[in-house]
């Protein structure tokens, strides 16, 4: 493919790149309304469904910096097809589980689907588009991959309450084919031109210290942050980033040079969009339980009453390209943070009785912040890197995402927790034990006792539990809003306000194409 068709048919390879992208953006979300009707079907325990939504995150989240690695190594469209045909068969696997444990197990081999496409898709849309469009491209990357995040509760409890829950599974293969046969003609290859060996013990050493700190968030908010499991995950996490570090620092090949965060606008940038994410997941974790236990929504309705979230982020991503080229970087990014602590503020606000202009104007202002904020931080980050390593960079940035909104649940989680709890404290007194237990473990929990108990008794303990998890969550908004506005005044004060090549420096050129063709 040459250098002129790939320049212009870019904008439609961006269209296949964010078709990719829905396939995996989706994943986790759809499937949290599922899990209900999966815990009935498969008679899956409640450890079971935990993993069964856990094993993809660690596999995904632990193989990101390698899978990176070997894209720019041996091609990032091959990556990116390996990817898709992996994510599409581990679906058909998922969807025709018959038990908990085949479930999981296939949801940590779409992981390592997932963790070959996600990076792929940032590195191909940095080598194809020219440095003065990337921004612009960026954002609609940015606005896609929040879009189906926010959309999967819709599409999940609709296909539960319409079909069932092997539809959440099956509806990724055909989209899976799509993206695959687009991307035969429309994705051309690249890769490093120079690559260097095999960084084995670093991949070894990335894959352990990533796992076991998001084993350790995961697990934290049920066993306890200070449970010996989770201090020995944590532990051995730090130990395995240090010496991935200093592996890093003396070998001559490092699959990621350190050295990179001296640099603040790459530093930054990525702590920017952890923070992005802790709000965004914290959130959604919330929001779900709030507007099915509160309030008694279904699955459906929870979910197109979380939808103003997209459309925030549809309206960010692409604003926050013309409004760094205007402002620059520094200015956007803090802009973005700060926007998204208001929204967090202002859903801080809810009550038990809030209607949707409340709260679809929390999520809209919410979604806003996040869509400004991680365009030009994702600009930023691809570009302190050569085009070269631009699958490493891609999958540093999907790293932080993972890692900030990994910690947003489990933080924030253990929060709201905490706060339901000793609030249940008086209102269970009276019920037998087991019911007494649930009804103090959590708000799904209460809306069950309740139900069971029925009469005036039962709306009391729903409305009791109601408040209780509502003030929680305000609590637990007010910590986050905190927080990202701390990472607001960091951004003014440490983000570089402009790129390199608008200071006099050269932004290094996009990585030619290769010119044998690679089968999809």
């Amino acid at each position: 493919m040459s250098a002129d068709l790939i320049h212009r048919r870019r904008w439609w390879t961006l269209a296949v790149l964010s078709l990719s992208l829905v396939v995996i953006s989706l994943d986790n979300t759809i499937l949290n309304v599922a899990l209900p009707s999966i815990a009935e079907d498969l008679r899956a325990s409640a450890s079971q469904l935990q993993w069964i939504v856990d094993a993809y995150m660690l596999v995904f989240a632990g193989l990101l910096l390698t899978a990176g690695a070997l894209g720019d190594r041996f091609g990032r469209r091959r990556a990116l097809t390996t990817g898709l045909v992996v994510f599409g068969a581990g679906s058909l696997l998922a969807a025709l589980s018959t038990d908990g444990v085949q479930l999981i197990a296939s949801r940590a081999f779409m992981g390592v689907g997932g963790a070959l496409i996600m990076p792929s898709t940032l590195s191909i849309l940095t080598a194809v588009f020219p440095a003065e469009e990337r921004a612009k491209a960026i954002g609609a990357w940015a606005a896609v991959a929040g879009l189906g995040i926010a959309i999967g509760p819709v599409a999940g409890g609709w296909l539960v309450e319409h079909a069932n829950w092997h539809w959440v599974f099956l509806v990724n293969v055909p989209m899976v084919v799509l993206a695959l046969a687009l991307g035969r003609s429309l994705i051309p290859e690249s890769r490093d031109p120079h690559p260097s060996g095999l960084d084995l013990p670093g991949a070894a050493l990335s894959i352990a210290g990533l796992t076991a700190l998001l084993y350790g968030l995961i697990e934290a908010p049920s066993r306890g942050w200070t449970h010996p499991v989770i201090l020995g995950a944590f532990g051995a996490s730090a130990i395995a980033l240090a010496a991935f570090a200093a592996w890093e620092l003396r070998t001559a090949t490092p699959m990621l040079d350190v050295r990179l965060f001296r640099n603040r606008r790459f530093s930054v940038a990525s702590g920017s969009i952890a923070l992005a994410f802790f709000g965004l997941f914290g959130v959604l974790f919330a929001t779900s339980q709030y507007l099915q236990n509160v309030h008694g929504f279904g699955p459906f309705e929870a979910g197109l009453w979380s939808l103003p979230v997209a459309g925030g982020l549809a309206i960010g991503g692409p604003l926050a390209a013309r409004l760094s080229a205007r402002l620059g970087t520094k200015l956007t990014v803090a802009g973005g943070l700060t926007a998204l602590a208001g929204g967090l503020a202002l859903y801080a606000q809810v009550t038990p009785g809030s209607g949707f202009a409340l709260i679809g104007g929390a999520q809209v202002v919410l979604g806003l912040g996040i869509g400004l904020a991680m365009t030009p931080a994702t600009d930023s980050i691809m570009g302190s890197l050569p085009a070269a390593r631009a699958s490493v960079g891609s999958a540093m940035n999907d790293t932080v995402r993972m890692v900030g909104g990994s910690l947003g649940v489990a933080v924030l989680g253990s929060l709201l927790s905490t706060h339901y709890r000793d609030a249940m404290d008086g209102a269970v007194q009276g019920l037998p034990a087991q019911a007494s237990a649930t009804a103090h473990e959590s708000i799904t929990g209460a809306s069950a006792v309740a139900e069971r108990v029925g009469g005036s008794a039962g709306r009391m303990l729903h409305d009791v539990a109601g408040v209780a998890f509502v003030d929680a969550m305000q609590s637990a908004m007010l910590v986050a809003a905190g927080v990202c506005f701390v990472g607001a005044l960091l951004a003014l004060a440490l983000l570089p306000a402009r790129e390199q090549a608008r200071a006099g420096r050269p932004t290094p050129a996009p990585v030619k194409p290769v010119a044998e063709p690679v089968a999809a």
